[in-house]
């Protein structure tokens, strides 16, 4: 088990500098004074980092993101009760151990122990939130089921409000369904076997209508919800929002097969689903033991659906957190084995056999890492220095800053922003392209407003598009407009470009008065 090297030992991530335009260089000495006085303005060092353009959220989970306070709500107006017990949400009628949901309105006692219960309100800091985090999903989790839309509509919302511009939020419509589909085909460690017998009669294609389905409901009420269409729309309704479908890496090999090959062949036949992802503790006794096979079977399925997207929770442990052998690999064999084109979490790096090779590999590849601070710190209680961040950007690895289960861990990604800001030193350029990432490596079709490898070389901006972005005073040509129509990605990269030019603008003006 290799130990962390100390910073003196990592290669710097960029020998030199990118160039600084003006107008970063005046809002970096607006962040640098409200850092100096931040004692005094807490409140205006927290509006920057609220206003600033923050590009996309990779790695969200759909159920974990909406606020406890919005489910309580809707625990309430749909009659659900609550365990006395065990603050769980059921379905009704409320009997013995049980209260109305509904009690929470006027019963300030009961609403903060299901805050409690439901998420890390009020956990304390100095103990190991880890178990804590991953129980509340099977206390809240009937209520955002029973509502997809309504949840969405509210997520859409506060990531609009975060100012940011895309979403890939992990779902899992008929899963039910493919894990009873699984369990008819059964197990075959020929896993080309085993794909033929999923497959057959239409199977698996039944499963996907249904998924599809279910999806379109949830979209329908994201629209209704949202009042999308309307003269009145909320803010989400103009977030570009992408599905990435999760597996549960807890369960047997049938089916994290079958909702592995779910997740791929949506995302090949219904562009609302870009990806799949594995989901649940990666310690879990389940997880550990398969974590191999599992890479296999996405390897697998990716030679038949080569154009589903792969970003796999890879690396969310720590030592002591499992035995020192499960530290040494998860990472790599995430992007050797399953070639994932983005890792989240990634918190164990350096305590992997010969991490140096897998951080290089990564870099080559442009394969991200996803990471949420926040969540690592209550989950894993690794934070600052012990988190490998800077190890990532030093070996040139593609980083984008997530939030993971905002809902559940309170928090935000200004706050991800600020922590990354004031524990490591960023300046604004860095911050700027930290947003910049978040979108060049999102999984949304189209080519980039970036060319080459802008992690190693900058963002320098392709030749259809040269000279002509937000804030240059030329208006897009024909070539750079007929990309910003064609490409999904490079239209939501144009957004964040000109919202980043309005920034600038705003915090020059803060900045020159006295």
């Amino acid at each position: 088990m290799s130990a962390a090297p100390p910073a003196a030992a990592l290669p710097h991530p960029r020998a030199v500098p990118r160039p600084t335009t003006d107008a970063e260089a005046r809002t970096d000495a607006y962040l640098a004074s409200l850092r100096t006085a931040a004692p005094d303005r807490p409140r205006a060092l927290r509006r920057f980092f609220l206003k600033l353009p923050k590009g996309g959220d990779l790695h969200n989970h759909l159920f974990g993101a909406v606020r406890t306070e919005y489910l309580i709500a809707l625990a309430g107006e749909d009659g659900l009760c609550i365990g006395t017990a065990t603050l769980t949400a059921v379905v009704p009628p409320c009997g013995p151990g049980t209260r109305p949901a509904a009690d929470a309105r006027g019963d300030r006692d009961f609403r903060e122990a299901i805050l409690r219960a439901w998420s890390m309100y009020g956990f304390p800091p100095d103990r190991s939130g880890h178990d804590h985090f991953f129980a509340t999903f099977d206390k809240f989790g009937l209520v955002p089921a029973l509502h997809p839309g309504r949840v969405l509509a509210e997520v859409a919302d506060s990531v609009a409000a975060q100012h940011q511009f895309y979403l890939e939020t992990m779902v899992n419509p008929a899963s039910d369904r493919a894990e009873q589909l699984a369990d008819e085909v059964g197990w075959d460690p020929d896993l080309p076997e085993l794909y033929a017998r999923l497959v057959a009669g239409g199977r698996l294609d039944e499963v996907v209508a249904e998924a599809r389905r279910a999806t379109d409901d949830t979209e329908a009420e994201f629209r209704a919800a949202g009042r999308c269409g309307t003269d009145r729309p909320r803010p989400g309704c103009r977030l570009a929002v992408r599905y990435v479908y999760q597996a549960f890496r807890g369960e047997s090999h049938e089916r994290v097969f079958t909702e592995l090959a779910l997740g791929m062949r949506l995302a090949e036949t219904d562009p609302r689903f870009l990806a799949v992802n594995l989901v649940q503790p990666e310690d879990g006794p389940v997880a550990l033991a398969d974590y191999t096979v599992q890479m296999r079977m996405v390897r697998f399925l990716h030679s038949v659906y080569p154009r589903a997207h792969v970003t796999l929770h890879a690396g969310e442990l720590r030592p002591g957190l499992v035995d020192p052998e499960d530290l040494r690999f998860h990472i790599r064999e995430a992007v050797d084995i399953a070639g994932a084109e983005r890792v989240g979490h990634g918190v164990d790096l350096r305590h992997e056999d010969d991490w140096q090779r897998t951080a290089r590999t990564m870099a080559a590849r442009q394969t991200a890492v996803e990471v949420p601070f926040t969540s690592n710190a209550q989950v894993l209680g690794v934070r600052g220095a012990a988190h490998p961040f800077d190890t990532y950007r030093a070996y040139g690895v593609p980083v984008v800053l997530a939030t993971d289960d905002p809902g559940v861990s309170r928090t935000d990604i200004s706050r991800e922003y600020q922590y990354a800001a004031e524990t490591y030193g960023l300046t604004y350029p860095e911050l700027k392209d930290l947003a910049r990432a978040s979108l060049q490596y999102a999984f949304l079709p189209g080519g980039s407003l970036w060319q080459g490898n802008p992690t190693r070389d900058g963002y320098r901006p392709v030749a259809a598009c040269a000279g002509q972005l937000p804030g240059s005073g030329r208006a897009p040509g024909a070539e750079c407009r007929a990309l910003l129509d064609a490409s999904a990605k490079a239209a939501v990269q144009w957004r964040e470009e000109a919202a980043s030019v309005s920034f600038e603008r705003t915090a020059a003006r803060a900045g020159a008065r006295p």
